[in-house]
């Protein structure tokens, strides 16, 4: 089973990106988002993959930016009616992170802006996923009426958006930035490298 990718990026479509292992090419489908982060044409990326083996389609590889998306990916799918492009979308529009936070408060709404998910099966996601774990990052709860957070250790890439919150920029250009320099970087890399890289993305 591959796990994972780390290869050129040698085409990207509109569902999908061809990566290129040492002369294989391997076709990954993807996220609109994930997509959207990845380097030109050429460049090094690094995909989390879940495999999937369908008797009609064969193997069907998923990419995703973090092992957090991978695993909200699983997770998505096993509650009944998400397939793969319902998973998909619901973390185009929700990264594990606000997934988790939309559904410990209810926000049945936030789940449905995803396509392909009724208010239904937004109803559904949100009630299956009640108590799991999406997320290792802090995840925004309510007591009392009162908004708050767990104490949860954030991620390098939390971490590293939030010091660049800090340094003015635009929660957007900083999300993006540290996404792709993460990408760039690998799921090892320290925070001040990250934070440096994500600088440099943003010409400074």
């Amino acid at each position: 089973m591959i796990g994972r990718l780390r290869g050129a990026v040698a085409e990207v479509s509109e569902e999908e990106a061809l990566i290129d292992v040492m002369g294989v090419g391997y076709v990954v489908r993807c996220g609109s988002r994930t997509l959207g982060h990845l380097p030109a044409i050429g460049g090094e990326a690094l995909l989390h993959v879940e495999s999937h083996w369908g008797e009609q389609t064969g193997l069907t590889l998923y990419g995703f930016l973090g092992r957090e998306e991978r695993s909200a990916f699983k997770l998505l799918r096993t509650i009944q009616g998400v397939g793969p492009k319902a998973a998909l979308a619901v973390l185009d529009v929700l990264p594990p992170a606000e997934l988790a936070s939309a559904v410990a408060r209810d926000d049945k709404a936030s789940v449905a802006r995803a396509s392909g998910v009724g208010p239904k099966l937004a109803l559904r996601i949100v009630t299956e996923l009640k108590g799991k774990p999406i997320t290792d990052g802090p995840v925004a709860t309510f007591h009392g009426g009162v908004r708050t957070a767990e104490p949860i250790k954030p991620s390098a890439t939390g971490e590293a958006v939030a010091a660049l919150l800090g340094l003015g920029i635009a929660e957007p250009a900083a999300r993006r930035v540290v996404e792709a320099a993460a990408v760039r970087l690998g799921e090892d890399v320290e925070v001040p490298a990250l934070i440096k890289a994500a600088l440099q993305e943003l010409g400074r």
